[in-house]
Formats: structure tokens, sequence, C-alpha cells
């Protein structure tokens, strides 16, 4: 039996953002090669994480900066380590491979943060990303992990392309990994257009896109609210600050609903999902959702980067306010179109997400790299070259913080 550990970033949330549906998915197809799961992490327990014991896997809180890692590792003997995001593979990469040598480290990095953060700084200043912005410091620290690990776990093709044709890493250290749907168990029918109503978004409050895309909805929605006054927009996501609740408007029909104990029957009960990203990266969960429950949709460019390619969107993209508002409006009326969205969006579950091929092309890609390990690992020389000791400033800072606190505690 296979031992995997994975490193979180955070306790996984799938209800409360795509990052977490995700690495649940990772868990679950982990332990169904009867592999043995342990999810570590240093963060704190949170409101909306899934029971990790009712899947089978167990869990152990770890810190940051500080030696017990190593004996716990060690103990442990993990066959696989997966980091979640870059950073954990800085705190912990290079303590896993002093104690498990042997062991496969992947990289899941949930979605580009460099490309992310490069076009949050763009939108700030009001202006198209440059490669400047793209090539920031976070590009930097994320690059290296990527170069690091023996293999990486990357969303979309979009981001697939960006980091083999603009960053040059080999493609050998990726794996395109797009969200795992489970086909089978998505509805073959939902609600009708004649039974649902209103517009609807939802995401993680604390994610940046995310907010931003409801403060791009305050002047978006009256333009679509002018032309079909009974109509609301609900808002739905986790983590509601009070600058969200204070944008609620019954009068207006802009509503925020907050958490959603399901979001798959929120997203039924709609008519059209609303996602006017204009900064991010990965591909955008709320966006997959609405597919699986047959809810039409319109977004950004932005929003569908790397969900598709030739297959037609489930709804309408659109880049500005205007042209946003008319589509949305002409979707929420025209039930032939809308019809025909949700189409768009079965054929492309099935082209592009279908969680069963995607799961055992990922299996095979572990055991090819696993099987081959000390030839991938030569072959992989940058990568060689970022391990060596000259390059180590995240171990060397973390040594000297571990040493640190512990002099502050014998001192106490």
């Amino acid at each position: 039996m296979k031992k995997v550990l994975v490193i979180g970033y955070v306790w996984p949330e799938p209800n409360s953002s795509a990052a977490g549906s995700h690495m649940l998915s990772l868990l679950r197809l982990y332990r169904r090669q009867g592999w043995q799961v342990e999810f570590a992490t240093p963060a704190q327990p949170t409101e909306h994480m899934v029971d990790l014991s009712r899947e089978g896997i167990s869990s152990r809180a770890i810190a940051l900066n500080c030696d017990s890692f190593d004996a716990y590792v060690a103990e442990y003997r993990p066959d696989i380590v997966m980091f979640d995001r870059f950073m954990m593979e800085e705190q912990f990469g290079w303590r896993v491979e002093k104690h498990c040598p042997d062991a496969l480290r992947i990289l899941d990095t949930e979605d580009l943060q460099c490309l992310r953060h490069g076009r949050h700084q763009a939108h700030k200043a009001g202006r198209a990303m440059t490669r400047a912005d793209l090539f920031n410091d976070i590009a930097r620290r994320e690059i290296a992990a990527i170069l690091r690990s023996d293999l990486s776990l990357i969303i979309s093709g979009f981001e697939m392309a960006l980091l083999i044709d603009t960053f040059k890493v080999d493609a050998r250290l990726l794996h395109r990994l797009p969200f795992m749907v489970d086909l089978a168990s998505c509805p073959a029918e939902t609600a009708p257009f004649g039974e649902r109503r209103h517009f609807m978004t939802i995401g993680n409050f604390r994610h940046a896109p995310n907010w931003d895309a409801v403060l791009y909805l305050q002047s978006i929605w009256p333009l679509i609210r002018k032309r079909l006054p009974d109509a609301e927009l609900h808002i739905y996501g986790s983590y509601p600050p009070p600058k969200a609740t204070a944008l609620h408007n019954p009068k207006t029909g802009f509503l925020i609903k907050g958490w959603a104990a399901d979001a798959f029957a929120v997203m039924e009960q709609s008519r059209v999902c609303l996602a006017p990203l204009r900064f991010g990266a990965g591909i955008k969960g709320k966006l997959l959702d609405a597919m699986i429950m047959q809810t039409p949709s319109i977004t950004t460019s932005v929003g569908s980067e790397g969900m598709h390619e030739l297959e037609p969107w489930p709804g309408v993209i659109a880049d500005d306010a205007a042209a946003f508002a008319n589509a949305a409006v002409a979707l929420y009326r025209d039930e032939r179109a809308w019809r025909q969205a949700q189409r768009n969006g079965n054929a492309l579950l099935t082209a592009r997400y279908d969680g069963q091929t995607l799961g055992a092309g990922l299996i095979a890609r572990i055991a090819a790299t696993a099987n081959n390990l000390a030839e991938h690992r030569l072959d992989n020389f940058t990568g060689g070259m970022l391990r060596h000791h000259s390059m180590m400033s995240t171990k060397y800072m973390s040594q000297w913080i571990a040493a640190k606190n512990a002099n502050a505690a014998r001192g106490d």
C-alpha cells in the first residue's frame, strides 16, 4: 500500500471554494487506489472544513518553521508527498527531501498565483497586464517551486502553455489536471426554464477576484434591472465581510445571501449565473457548477479562460458592462437560446471534465514518474540546481526561526 502525505495550505472546504473541491477530488482519487492518505496542514481549523475522517483520510496539525515536522515525516515515511500551492513546497519541501529523499514530490498549483497577482496589479492600475507584471516576485517563487518538484499539476491548458512558452518550464515536469467531475452523478435533467427565476453568482468573498466581481456587478446590475424590473441578483459566498453585507439592497434586488449550504441547489433555482471576473487565474468552479446544474452563464474572457477551446460556451462571453448586461437580459428572456446553452454545457463537461478519464491519466503519470524517478531528476538539472544549498534561503530562514523559537522557549 502506498502512503501519501498531502500538505495543505488550508483545510479543504469543498462548499466554499473551487480549490477546496479540487483538493477533495484528489484526496478521494488517491483513496480509490487503496492508498493510505494523510492530510497535514499548519492552518487553523475552519467553520466549513470537510470531515476527512469520513473519507477514510487521517489528518495532522503541523507547525511552520519547526523541526517537529522532521521527526513526523521521517516516521510516516510517505511514498508520495503532495504540496498544496507553492508556499507549502517552500516551507516543507526541503524537509521532505532531507528525510524522505525517495518520495515523489508533487506540487498542486491550484492555479498560477503569479498570473492572478500580475493581472490584479494591472487591473488596479487600469491597464492590460505586461510582462513586467507577470514576472513578479511571486512568479520567481512559484516557478522555482515547480522546478524543484518532480511533477506539478496545472489546472488549464492556458497555464500549461504559459509555463512552457513564456517561463520555459520543461513540459515533462507538468501535468494538466482540470477539475475532475463524476459525470455519472451529474443530473440528467434539472429545473426547466419556466420554473427558474432570477440571477445568481457565488464565490468565496475572501478571494480578491470574487470580491471585485461583486463590485463590478454594482455597475452592471442597474443596466439589467432597468429592463427586468422584477428580477433579483442573489449573491452567495462564504465569509462575507461587513463591506459586502452593506451592499444588500432589497429595493434594487441586489441581495447578499452569504453562505450557501448547497451550492448546487441555489444554482439550479436560478435561470442565469453571472460571473463578471476582471482578473484571476485557473478555471472557475462556479462556472463548472453552473454546467453541472445546467444553468447557463454570462462571463468574461478571463472567466472562461482555460475552460474551453473550440467548444461553444454554455452562455455568453462579454468583456464590458453594457455587452454583459445585454447578454444577461437576452439569455434570461430567450428560452430557445437558454436551452442551447444548456446543451453546450453538457457537451463541454463530457469533452473536458470527465473525472474517470482525468483521474486515470494522473495515476498513470504518477506511476511512470515514480518508476523512473532517478533519471527524471537527473534530467531536471535546473531543479537540482535550485535545491543546492546555495539556493536554500527559505530553508536557512526556517532553521533560524526554529532555533530562535527554541531559545525563546528555553528562556521561558
